[in-house]
């Protein structure tokens, strides 16, 4: 059950309207994240980590992480109550509403989305976390534990469906474990409770498994036919051990608008890359996989998404960091975005 409240906020088209006192910056210290940074203030940093990103987004790293010794505005302050000067300044001033919706599937400190457009209204997203139930997929030690490839595709993918229901999309997460949501920990604790939507047991077999997954896609999309809809299926990829990758996306060899959302997605992280690593080489690509059953048999234009190796110890770092894993779902969110923007509905394939 999610629940919907609508708050009136005011919102001015520029920060210098506020009075000198009324910005409350706030530095950055060695080891800092937005998380720790926003408690050291007393205020419940779920509560202010999206407001934050929005209003610090250029004096961010990666769009994520924070440089040390930097001064960042602290989001409380856009939300006081600021004095008007003078009829000019009431005149600049407007009221939007905006939506907040609760969905419990992310856990008690991410239930909360607010809305921060309506860009992806009337469109479809069907998000498939790689693995899961009985199948953990690809294992790997990290500081003498196990950690399991769902658990991290999970997360992210759940993080991923928070991003797309901020701006509007109907969002449908096929493979769901109500009791774990977004967590935080760098080690996820593994668990074989999840279920494939709405509530079904997912077999052992793994051909069962994709038909399964594949036959309740394939299901909504004929429901919602007629909507702009898309597939994105995300892994974490097992290799050798000193094999470091990048995010690789994946679509059908014949689908035009497959093609475009995975060019999209690797468009966003190329331009990423280029702004917040100008030093490094981004190698991840994108391209046409139809041998993968999900990419063949199902219906929506869609992209598959390998996040990275599991097993090597660069990769790890990208993948158990929460930050991280955070920034790849924003990042992919720009993407859908920008297919979004530009794309169209099209027929299956």
């Amino acid at each position: 059950m999610r629940s919907k409240v609508f708050i009136l906020l005011f919102t001015f088209f520029n920060l210098g309207l506020y009075g000198q006192d009324s910005i409350q910056m706030i530095t950055a210290d060695k080891g800092d994240g937005i998380l720790s940074l926003l408690r050291k203030q007393g205020v419940n940093p779920y509560d202010y980590y999206d407001q934050f990103v929005r209003l610090n987004i250029d004096n961010l790293r990666d769009s994520i992480h924070l440089y040390e010794g930097r001064s960042y505005i602290f989001p409380k302050a856009a939300l006081d109550t600021v004095p008007i000067l003078d009829s000019i300044q009431e005149q600049t001033k407007t009221i939007k509403e905006i939506k907040v919706e609760t969905f419990p599937i992310f856990g008690k400190e991410y239930e909360t989305v607010v809305a921060k457009s309506e860009r992806l209204k009337e469109s479809v997203y069907y998000l498939v976390s790689g693995h899961g139930g009985p199948d953990p997929g690809a294992m790997a030690k990290y500081a003498g534990t196990s950690i399991a490839e769902d658990e991290y595709a999970y997360d992210i993918t759940l993080r991923l469906a928070r991003e797309l229901m901020a701006h509007g999309a109907e969002v449908y997460i096929i493979i769901r474990d109500e009791n774990d949501g977004i967590r935080d920990e760098r080690i996820l604790e593994i668990d074989h409770d999840e279920v494939a939507y709405p509530d079904k047991t997912i077999p052992l077999n793994q051909l069962k498994r994709l038909k399964q997954r594949v036959g309740i896609i394939n299901k909504l999309y004929k429901k919602n036919k007629g909507k702009f809809q898309r597939l994105i299926v995300t892994h974490v990829d097992s290799r050798k051990v000193g094999q470091n990758i990048d995010v690789f996306f994946y679509h059908h060899e014949k689908s035009k608008n497959g093609k475009k959302l995975a060019e999209s997605v690797h468009k966003t992280f190329l331009s990423k890359y280029k702004k917040y690593q100008p030093n490094r080489t981004y190698t991840g690509t994108f391209q046409d996989r139809t041998n993968l059953y999900m990419v063949k048999n199902t219906y929506p234009a869609m992209t598959y998404i390998e996040i990275g190796n599991i097993r090597n110890n660069k990769d790890q770092r990208r993948i158990l960091d929460p930050a991280n894993r955070q920034a790849l779902a924003k990042w992919i969110a720009e993407g859908v975005l920008l297919d979004f923007d530009t794309g169209e509905i099209g027929p299956i394939r």
